[in-house]
């Protein structure tokens, strides 16, 4: 009888570890990243009637969304609040606009185990332009943009749960320039982001 209460014994304990191993070993498919980011525009964006425009950058606080259909393959979701630029006509400030700009990408991570974890990503960015104003009164339009976006990251595990990270994107944005409802130009701001962020993994 004491060998079987053992063995009895030991198959529970052995029939409650393999059932509670894989719920503390899986990771959560989801994954939230905070930081600070910096919106750099082309330094040669465009030209509008009667001069040449250029945009300043900007920093603000950044929010990613991650879900990982596998540990190489990830959807992100890039978000924050809105980002505000001047604009500049011929070097002299002539007005400004904020915009929010989402980038929904595809993350391929090279080496998800590894103590230094490179990723690429490949979306598409929708840039929404609101609060446009010009210093002289007149009424200022740019329209929204689709394009494609990169990105190139890093991250360095903290432990099992939190990571820091560093990444550079590239988004394809160009607006059409209204003044007063006339077009005036086309500017193609076509930013470098440049992120540092903080990870948690559920």
């Amino acid at each position: 009888m004491p060998v079987l209460h053992r063995r009895l014994r030991a198959l529970i304990v052995s029939l409650l570890a393999a059932s509670t191993v894989p719920a503390l070993a899986a990771d959560s498919p989801w994954q939230l990243r905070v930081g600070l980011s910096s919106i750099v525009a082309d330094s040669d964006p465009g030209r509008i009637t009667p001069g040449k425009i250029t945009i300043n950058s900007d920093t603000g606080p950044s929010l990613n969304l991650n879900y990982f259909f596998t540990p190489n393959l990830a959807l992100d979701v890039l978000g924050g609040l809105p980002f505000k630029h001047t604009l500049k006509l011929d070097g002299s400030a002539v007005g400004r606009t904020r915009h929010l700009p989402p980038i929904v990408s595809l993350q391929w991570h090279l080496a998800p185990q590894a103590p230094v974890r490179p990723y690429l990503g490949l979306g598409v960015n929708y840039t929404y332009f609101f609060d446009e104003k010009l210093d002289d009164g007149s009424r200022l339009q740019l329209s929204d943009s689709w394009g494609i976006a990169g990105q190139i990251g890093v991250d360095l595990p903290l432990n099992e749960r939190w990571q820091i990270g560093a990444d550079v994107r590239y988004a394809r944005i160009a607006s059409d320039v209204k003044i007063n409802g006339d077009k005036v130009g086309k500017v193609d701001i076509d930013p470098f982001v440049y992120s540092l962020t903080l990870a948690h993994r559920f």
